[in-house]
């Protein structure tokens, strides 16, 4: 039995625990970061959504309160380009891929109409991500064709949301279109920018392969296993190309909204020529600075800044870059006005490398195409056309729309073998017309020798022309100098 000492002792040292314990600090919670209060301030007045077709955005919001907004936003089904000369039975939320694009207020009400077009085939609803509620909207829109559903919500989140439908298959809903951007501008808005332009990227997954003719049907074994056809902005190939590109001024500030509809690929999107100065990761309230490609998640966002301080033609692409090339992910900002040479000075004079004797020995060895039959020469032209030519003009030569022209079936080719020899050996700058299309863009000279550009000409005219066309090594030299 314990001493009446004892007892005391043990009492004092449960006692001194307690005090010890009671007096560890507790870790510490950003509570600002972990269920953020809402306040939901008082609705003054009420206005109807202005909405966009991409690539334009509504115009920023100046009041400084919240409103009562109200959208109205249509379901239509209907048949589109996807390509020249594909067409493909688009899902669209107001006639369009990407679909409107919406823009409210932090703090707005907003009460939402979604109506199903009577002539569509099949029942669709909206999840906007910007909702806080049961399927972000998606519980509560669920309607037939010929049918309408409203239901409201307030925008407490800033930040830049996609929406799309969530009817079931959900993958092939989104997969046929059915996707936008909805911006819910911060309380103080967004900085003041010249130029503010929507771009969406999608992923579509057709039975026939990219560029083939004629309605294409969804492919779903092709959209489970994620082999993409086309991966493209704004719905179609070229939509942001030729006479539909993005415009600007030297010395002016842009702004991309830019979206990735998926429904499975990550978009690596990039701007060749330009840095952004700022992004909005993932479409919310942390900035990031001076970054060369953001990644954009399927079913996310960015919001891209920059400062277009010299002209030229600046291209948008997905810089997983075969599917810019291949697979039509490939826009223009088209920027005019005045040069700043300090900034970049364009192409210099030429100058003159002498290779040593040894170097132009070696090299003469490993790719000098002499003295072969016309069945090598078109044999040797192939692989060299696949290495130099087929990632702007494609593997079968017919170019990508709106952008690089085709080789094949061209009329360009056709009747002009001297200047299409010089487009090889000097390259190529300015306005062309191909096939009665007018095309506008860059094409390097290559650095091949006066028998490997015969060799690949001698395969474009035979294999992609059908023509009996032939061009020697002779010619090319003359040509070149």
């Amino acid at each position: 039995m314990a001493t009446k000492y004892q007892r005391l002792l043990l009492n004092f040292v449960a006692f001194t625990a307690i005090v010890l314990n009671s007096c560890k600090s507790e870790p510490k919670h950003d509570q600002s970061a972990i269920g953020r209060v809402h306040n939901i301030t008082e609705i003054k007045g009420e206005e109807r959504a202005i909405l966009t077709s991409p690539p334009f955005v509504p115009p920023p919001i100046t009041r400084t309160y919240a409103t009562k907004v109200i959208v109205d936003l249509e379901i239509i089904e209907q048949e589109m380009e996807i390509a020249d000369g594909v067409t493909y039975m688009f899902w669209t939320f107001g006639g369009t891929v990407p679909g409107s694009f919406i823009r409210i207020r932090e703090g707005d009400f907003v009460e939402f109409h979604l109506k199903n077009h009577p002539d569509n085939k099949l029942p669709h609803n909206i999840d906007l991500h910007a909702v806080t509620g049961q399927g972000g909207g998606a519980e509560a829109t669920f309607i037939a064709p010929g049918y309408e559903a409203t239901f409201n919500f307030t925008a407490l989140n800033p930040g830049l949301f996609v929406y799309h439908c969530a009817t079931a298959p959900v993958g092939m809903h989104i997969a046929n279109g059915m996707y936008g951007l909805i911006l819910v501008e911060p309380k103080e808005g967004l900085p003041e920018v010249d130029k503010e332009f929507y771009v969406m990227q999608g992923d579509f997954y057709t039975e026939g392969n990219y560029g083939e003719s004629g309605l294409q049907a969804f492919d779903m074994n092709k959209a489970i296993k994620e082999q993409a056809d086309y991966v493209i902005f704004n719905g179609k190939v070229g939509a942001l190309t030729a006479e539909n590109s993005l415009k600007a001024s030297a010395g002016e500030t842009v702004r991309l909204f830019v979206g990735n509809g998926g429904p499975n690929l990550v978009s690596s999107f990039h701007v060749i020529g330009e840095v952004f100065d700022n992004v909005y990761m993932e479409g919310g309230s942390l900035k990031n600075h001076d970054i060369q490609t953001t990644l954009i998640p399927a079913g996310g966002s960015a919001i891209t800044e920059f400062k277009v301080e010299v002209p030229g033609n600046f291209i948008l692409v997905d810089h997983s870059i075969f599917r810019a090339f291949n697979k039509g992910a490939l826009g223009i900002l088209a920027v005019d006005g005045e040069e700043n040479k300090k900034i970049y000075s364009g192409k210099s004079e030429p100058g003159i490398y002498q290779p040593s004797a040894e170097s132009v020995k070696s090299k003469n060895k490993t790719r000098e195409i002499v003295s072969i039959t016309p069945e090598q020469q078109l044999a040797a032209g192939e692989k060299l056309y696949q290495v130099n030519c087929a990632a702007c003009h494609l593997a079968d030569g017919k170019g990508v729309a709106g952008v690089f022209p085709p080789v094949a079936s061209s009329d360009f080719i056709a009747k002009n073998p001297e200047k299409a020899i010089g487009a090889v050996v000097n390259g190529l700058t300015g306005e062309i017309t191909v096939n009665g299309v007018k095309y506008n863009s860059v094409m390097p000279k290559q650095a091949l020798t006066d028998a490997e550009v015969a060799a690949v000409l001698n395969y474009v005219y035979t294999k992609m022309n059908a023509s009996e066309t032939r061009v020697t090594a002779e010619q090319v030299s003359k040509i070149r100098k």
